[in-house]
């Protein structure tokens, strides 16, 4: 299982209109084929960052994914938001209690 973890920062007044766009379309990540969990976090200490954490069946689903309209469209309205530079990994699930 791939996972991929997404690190965000966004200006005070964008966090709102991030947030609605996440709402809006999170069912919709979560329903593409290949998409095993969708996962949003919020930093503890610095409130202006967010994680996502998506589990994906393999590399190539992930890569389905992000050649869809779905993430085009969701990406573009997500990236004029950040008030820093994005940062995501791709990591491979080794083990979990769950």
């Amino acid at each position: 299982m791939l996972v991929r973890i997404v690190k965000m920062g966004f200006a005070p007044e964008n966090i709102d209109t991030f947030l609605n766009n996440f709402e809006e379309n999170k069912l919709r990540i979560r329903g593409f084929e290949g998409c095993e969990l969708l996962e949003l976090y919020r930093g503890k200490d610095n409130t202006n960052q967010f994680f996502t954490y998506s589990y994906w069946q393999n590399e190539q689903a992930l890569e389905n994914y992000r050649n869809s309209e779905l993430f085009k469209g969701v990406w573009a309205k997500t990236k004029i938001l950040f008030n820093e530079k994005p940062e995501a990994w791709s990591v491979d699930k080794e083990w979990s209690s769950v």
